[in-house]
């Protein structure tokens, strides 16, 4: 296969790991191959002591990965296939495996990272951000909910800023991503190729981590100015610590200070836009996800997945913004009061933590 035809693209320079996504017409959206030959590369670089490190990017100018492709997914769906649960399976095993890699792991996101994408970066151990980047998970939008480990980062970020993102669906920039932990290094588009050129002529010491901490710490910086979200979180805490929907709705709003009621009205006007389920859904993953380790976020995240296509508004969600185009999804149900708590609650039922079992 040429590199032109390659998904994903592998190549080793002075003792480092080179993986690219390589599928940019489609915004490197992942499938099932991807998926695969991520695994089968990072499994084998794994247990190659040439390989002291890896790097993770992808090509176009637009997008590191903007999510699972999920008109596969939807098409999976409509020919009752089982492809479906394979691919989540496979993914979360993959995203569990850059969590828990046993050499240093470097995503280098320049452009929109979403969804799928975000469970490729935030397992990384070194997550740099171009002033390009755009993280999220906007899952709520079409109908579903924020998977790929979402459940666990998202859960774990300040002043419920996590519960902020995954309700609402909405993105954040780099700077943001740097300010609230879902980044960690700041390195400027234009510092890429020096990076590059570093890592293909660094002297490797004892430690490869030691290596490359020095390495980002005379190109890249901790910080990057610019965080539009960083003024509101206490706004956001206040808003987004309930645990219903309709809580966070009423606190809404109920907003009274005239400099916040302009950011109160946009973001219910935003939650009015999204599946009502959706919403929901993620809530209450998002509060379960706090109490549970990784692994067990992944497998709750699947026992949600088995059941979502036919109970949630994923296909819905899909037809109305990717098929149809028509962009008014009816969802099911098609407002946040109509709502019962027991649709929510039927979707957990049956879940057990491992430590439980």
């Amino acid at each position: 296969m040429s590199d032109l035809d390659a998904l994903v693209l592998a190549e080793v320079r002075n003792g480092v790991g080179h993986l690219t996504l390589n599928r940019p017409q489609a915004y490197n959206a992942l499938n099932l191959a991807m998926v695969r030959l991520l695994q089968q590369q990072l499994k084998a670089w794994a247990n190659d002591s040439a390989v002291r490190a890896v790097v993770l990017r992808a090509t176009g100018e637009k997008a590191f990965c903007a999510g699972g492709d999920i008109r596969e997914l939807y098409d999976n769906h409509l020919s009752d296939s089982q492809l479906n649960e394979t691919f989540f399976s496979e993914e979360y095993a993959l995203d569990y495996f850059i969590h828990t890699y046993p050499k240093p792991f470097i995503a280098l996101v320049d452009g929109l990272v979403l969804g799928g994408g975000m469970g490729l970066v935030q397992g990384a151990k070194y997550r740099l951000v171009t002033e390009k980047a755009k993280l999220g998970m906007p899952e709520v939008a079409i109908g579903y909910f924020p998977d790929v480990g979402g459940s666990y980062f998202l859960s774990r970020l300040p002043d419920e800023t996590g519960t902020y993102m995954g309700v609402t669906g909405n993105s954040v920039s780099a700077a943001d991503a740097l300010a609230l932990g879902l980044a960690d290094w700041y390195l400027a588009q234009e510092q890429i190729a020096e990076f590059d050129r570093c890592l293909d002529t660094m002297q490797w010491g004892q430690s490869a981590n030691e290596s490359i901490r020095s390495l980002l710490e005379t190109l890249a910086s901790k910080q990057l100015t610019g965080s539009t979200l960083q003024p509101l979180r206490s706004l956001i805490q206040q808003h987004f610590s309930f645990n219903s929907l309709a809580e966070i709705v009423d606190s809404l709003s109920k907003e009274s200070n005239p400099q916040h009621q302009d950011w109160a009205n946009a973001t219910l006007e935003t939650l009015r836009s999204r599946s009502p389920m959706a919403m929901a859904g993620t809530l209450e993953l998002l509060r379960r996800g706090r109490q549970l380790s990784l692994a067990d976020c992944f497998r709750l995240e699947f026992h949600l997945d088995c059941q979502w296509f036919d109970k949630g508004d994923f296909m819905e969600g899909v037809r109305a913004l990717i098929i149809d185009k028509d962009k008014n999804p009816q969802w099911n149900p098609s407002c946040i009061e109509e709502l019962q708590q027991e649709q929510t609650d039927a979707l957990f039922a049956g879940f057990r933590p491992s430590s439980e079992e």
